[in-house]
């Protein structure tokens, strides 16, 4: 059983490499090529919004693939790692060929499809890798992988500032640390993606005939949509409301590192009074943590700091628990897991896109504009109650959806 604990460390470096590939995606991508090729960012946005909804479409496919390779998925796993390492130094260290939107779009779908793929084969392999640990071993591998996706997430956010203090290309810089990361983790988790301990494929089917798997998506969908609209409207929060452009970056730093300070203590108490229960005292405190946001306004940026910390810390919770509840159920109904993780990156993707198509249009009809007194307050009050109010409204239907399942008490 050591040397089996002694490997969970290369998990907690694999989800940082997934979580690294995620977040430029949102914060670093848009601004780059705006402020390099002076590509449109509506151009950009409808750009990213086409290949999330490309996103949700294919990871049920890729869920199957996934599969389908299982007796050579070390191999599969490799070489998406190098198409998304590829991906990722085309988006940011390569002059656009020809057209840069289009440049854009090739290279995010790169990094886009690897990213799905790996992290349906990462979480399909965590539930064979967890049977193998003693205890609560789906509890014990979430811990080291959302910590270490969430570490993931805070050095992404920051590569690039630190790069710019030692080169003139801070961005290549990223892009190069980002396939030495890859190289690191392909390495750490060799000798992982053995068949062994793998069960056969049972497809969807026996998934959606379930309903305590049923019931987890359903959970998925409805918990991950505070986050999808509150990420959304992340940027346009602090510049709007609060007036303090250029806090977005160590704001975003503060509430991933305060998650993944918090992430492995959510574990042990969820071993010690159960993950239904902590869950749901988590959730309610995130809607008292995220719910401050509704009262700030111009100039609150240290109130709101502390908002970050409160409701990243809950967060925790969240990206920590859930996982590891439907890991454990799929360990019980579908062991492969593969189609069983193919839906949950499903539903937790379709709700960003959602967000994106709802919101947005709703508040650019309002008249909400960026910059300094440029919008009028009827838009710039109904953002406040889309990024704050909406996710604690949605909070509560997931709390109300969760209190239900009894059933789960013994996961």
């Amino acid at each position: 059983m050591k040397a089996q604990n002694q490997r969970l460390p290369s998990y907690a470096l694999f989800a940082a490499l997934l979580s690294a590939a995620g977040l430029p995606i949102y914060i670093h991508a848009p601004k780059f090529y705006v402020d390099e090729y002076g590509v449109s960012l509506a151009a950009l946005g409808a750009v990213l919004f086409g290949l999330r909804l490309l996103d949700v479409i294919q990871d049920p496919v890729l869920g199957r693939l996934s599969e389908t390779l299982r007796n050579h998925r070390g191999l599969a796993v490799g070489l998406a790692c190098s198409v998304m390492a590829m991906g990722m130094f085309g988006l940011f260290a390569v002059t656009p060929i020809g057209t840069p939107l289009i440049w854009f779009g090739a290279m995010l779908t790169l990094v886009f499809s690897s990213f799905s793929f790996l992290t349906i084969c990462f979480y399909a392999q965590g539930v064979a890798k967890a049977d193998q640990l003693p205890g609560s071993g789906h509890l014990a591998l979430a811990r080291w992988r959302e910590t270490g996706a969430l570490l993931g997430v805070c050095v992404a956010s920051v590569a690039p500032v630190v790069f710019g203090q030692w080169i003139d290309a801070p961005f290549t810089g990223f892009a190069i640390g980002f396939i030495v990361l890859a190289l690191a983790a392909i390495l750490a988790m060799r000798g992982e993606w053995q068949n062994t301990g793998l069960a056969a494929s049972t497809g969807f089917g026996t998934i959606l005939r379930d309903q305590v798997a049923r019931r987890l998506l359903l959970i998925a969908l409805v918990n991950a949509a505070p986050v999808a609209v509150s990420s959304t409207l992340f940027l346009f929060y602090v510049e709007i409301v609060l007036e303090a452009p250029g806090f977005e970056g160590p704001l975003l730093l503060l509430f991933f590192l305060s998650a993944a300070i918090a992430a492995p203590f959510w574990g042990l108490l969820a071993e010690r009074f159960g993950g239904r229960r902590v869950l749901l005292a988590a959730m309610g405190l995130g809607i008292v943590a995220f719910g401050g946001a509704l009262f700030l306004g111009p100039g609150d940026v240290w109130l709101f700091a502390i908002v970050c910390f409160a409701s990243g810390a809950v967060l925790g919770a969240d990206l920590t628990l859930l996982p590891a509840m439907f890991a454990t159920r799929m360990a019980k109904i579908a062991p492969s897991a593969a189609e069983g993780f193919g839906l949950w990156s499903f539903v937790s993707k379709f709700t960003l896109a959602l967000a994106a198509v709802a919101l947005l249009p709703l508040l650019e009809g309002a008249g909400l504009q960026t910059g300094p007194d440029q919008s009028p307050q009827e838009a710039i009050n109904l953002l406040v109650w889309f990024y704050a109010g909406l996710p604690c409204l949605l909070k509560l239907c997931a709390i109300a959806l969760l209190a239900r399942m009894r059933e789960i008490d013994a996961i």
